[in-house]
């Protein structure tokens, strides 16, 4: 009797660590209305980019994420919606920036190190959703002036 107890003993432990060390696949989320980023973007890269957004415009998510119209859950937002326009100023500002750096800068080539080898969001915006005029970089006043490649 004690060696039928110490088997299902060994045999119960046996079921439950394999149980606890199952690799769980999570169900592959598929975002919704991407249209400037690609549509496979995971949740960790999509974060990455908000979290950038933020932190260059000095802003939170309710800058261009407009309130879901279901408020009987609490204040939420609604990620889907194009209802604010700063949401599609955003697209096109990275669109500008995917442009400004195909066009005129090389960051995986250069052999600059004393020039700005790429542009993005805070190289304009420096914690201010409006970029100041005053304190961009003098040469990017002229940048689009330059010919291109």
């Amino acid at each position: 009797m004690k060696k039928y107890t110490i088997i299902i003993t060994l045999i119960l432990a046996i079921l439950s660590i394999s149980t606890t060390l199952t690799v769980k696949t999570e169900p592959k989320y598929q975002f919704e209305n991407l249209t400037v980023l690609p549509k496979n973007t995971t949740e960790e890269q999509l974060s990455f980019v908000m979290d950038a957004f933020k932190a260059s415009l000095g802003v939170k998510c309710s800058f261009c994420q407009a309130v879901a119209a279901d408020s009987s859950q609490g204040r939420h937002l609604d990620f889907v919606s194009d209802a604010k326009h700063e949401k599609q100023r955003a697209r096109e500002m990275m669109k500008m920036t995917a442009m400004l750096n195909k066009e005129f800068f090389n960051p995986e080539h250069s052999d600059r190190t004393d020039t700005l080898n790429t542009v993005m969001c805070y190289t304009c915006h420096r914690g201010n959703h409006e970029p100041d005029r005053n304190s961009l970089f003098p040469q990017l006043d002229s940048l689009m002036n330059l010919p291109r490649r």
